[in-house]
């Protein structure tokens, strides 16, 4: 408290204590006087007029006496920090995320939006993996084991278990992941080349790794919606995984890269991430007819799953009262009560299909949104003087470098298509369309109206990777 409200109240109760000095025989008791002190007064009772001008004088001092008061409470008040405003009226509740999984405590930071906009982000700092989430499994060793999931786009396309139904599937559409014995081509080809055109890849983890994510406290729609492409940057869940879309096609590599049941693998920089609403893919094994199931994190369909890189949350496929939501748009989301807070925002939901994630981001993302002290893959930026042991994987494990949306395909293959004089996607259609890796370059060339001599000379050599 300071000196000078000490001597201004102190001078006010004075006068305060004189009043009632003076008013001590009139109706005291309702001022914590007790009647025995009216009782034993031999003071005749004051006049009307008297009592009056005893009021007033008491209304004036307890006005000083308040007006005093409350100076004292408003200077002595701290203003709220830049920080604690923040944490008001924003839509991230950072004390949600899985603190297992963290480097540090979230913090609240400056941060510039893709548009230009000076704003603040949450900034949190995750593991290569939390350390109460186990992962796996992925590949099967075998063709008598059970691995993990894959949703496969070609012929049949469909979400599959891992197993041999599947593997003898892709073999009889000459993709061949096996040898005579049955034994599954597995390789971690962040560090080791596949020596097969076709391998499952298991990359192994890098426990050094940190991961740097920036979301927005204060989310902005953008005048249009981005794309979400071949791993692309979607948001961090809850659990403290990042999650992406889409993981590279085996069409397009040649080779597959499992995911375990909860949807998620290992990234060439030897961190764990997502490729579906993991806390919901219960529901699409269901709706699939798929025999798995999601162990290391739990499932409820309407529950908060985590945050986009715009800073709007991603829910499951059903509402908080269990019903499917309405009126989604083209990124699958919409305006309204969201989940339990039933704060009122734009919010996403996931499908009862996988990929069960966003089709594309509503709002505008961070500037430098995802970094990573990997050796490799998206976001990567080692440390001065990192050994580098770990490589990117051919054909892809991240997106293209300067793209924010990810987009994948072969080595060699923008440049074949510029001498084909057709666009890089048109080109990947055409191969998809005639058998991928395998495909019948005669019906590839007929698709692009060159011959098939001016295919093959423009197509890179096929690489054993």
């Amino acid at each position: 408290m300071h000196l000078k409200h000490i001597n201004n109240s102190f001078k006010t109760f004075i006068l305060f204590a004189q009043f009632i000095a003076i008013l001590k025989p009139t109706y005291i008791n309702r001022f914590g006087v007790s009647m025995r002190t009216i009782k034993r007064s031999r003071l005749k009772a004051p006049s009307v007029n008297t009592t009056k001008t005893k009021l007033a004088f008491f209304l004036l001092s307890a006005t000083v006496l308040l007006t005093a008061c409350g100076e004292q409470i408003k200077s002595e008040s701290t203003p709220a920090s830049p920080e604690a405003k923040s944490a008001k009226n924003t839509l991230i509740n950072t004390d949600e995320f899985n603190i297992k999984a963290m480097v540090k405590l979230p913090q609240t930071v400056e941060c510039t939006l893709e548009n230009g906009l000076q704003t603040q982000c949450a900034q949190v700092v995750l593991k290569y993996q939390p350390d109460n989430i186990e992962v796996g499994p992925f590949c099967p060793e075998t063709l008598d084991d059970v691995g993990g999931i894959w949703d496969w786009d070609g012929t049949d396309a469909g979400l599959y278990r891992l197993d041999k139904a599947f593997l003898t599937m892709l073999n009889e559409q000459g993709f061949t992941f096996y040898d005579e014995d049955g034994k599954v081509h597995i390789v971690d080809n962040a560090t080791i080349r596949p020596t097969v055109d076709h391998a499952c890849i298991n990359v192994s983890v890098d426990k050094s790794v940190e991961i740097t994510a920036l979301l927005p406290l204060h989310p902005v729609m953008s005048e249009q919606s981005t794309a979400l492409g071949t791993v692309s940057k979607v948001g961090i869940a809850l659990a403290g995984v990042p999650i992406f879309s889409d993981a590279p096609s085996v069409q397009h590599t040649g080779h597959l890269p499992a995911l375990d049941t909860c949807a998620g693998h290992i990234d060439p920089g030897g961190w764990y991430h997502y490729h579906g609403t993991s806390s919901d893919i219960d529901s699409v094994y269901k709706h699939e007819h798929v025999n798995a199931n999601c162990n290391n994190l739990a499932q409820k369909p309407s529950a908060l799953f985590g945050y986009g890189f715009d800073g709007y949350p991603i829910y499951g496929s059903q509402e908080i009262d269990g019903t499917s939501p309405t009126e989604l748009d083209s990124c699958n989301g919409h305006t309204g009560p969201a989940g339990e807070s039933g704060i009122v925002t734009y919010h996403y939901h996931a499908s009862n299909t996988f990929p069960n994630l966003p089709k594309c981001l509503k709002g505008v993302v961070a500037q430098n949104n995802f970094t990573t002290t990997a050796q490799a893959g998206v976001g990567a930026k080692p440390p001065e003087g990192t050994k580098i042991t770990r490589h990117e994987p051919p054909g892809g494990g991240g997106p293209k470098a300067g793209g924010p949306n990810g987009g994948m395909s072969p080595p060699g293959f923008a440049e074949a298509a510029n001498k084909l004089g057709v666009s890089e996607k048109v080109l990947m259609q055409a191969m998809q369309k005639a058998g991928g890796p395998n495909a019948d370059l005669t019906v590839v060339a007929k698709a692009l109206n060159v011959t098939p001599e001016q295919l093959k000379a423009a197509l890179p050599e096929k690489p054993k990777r």
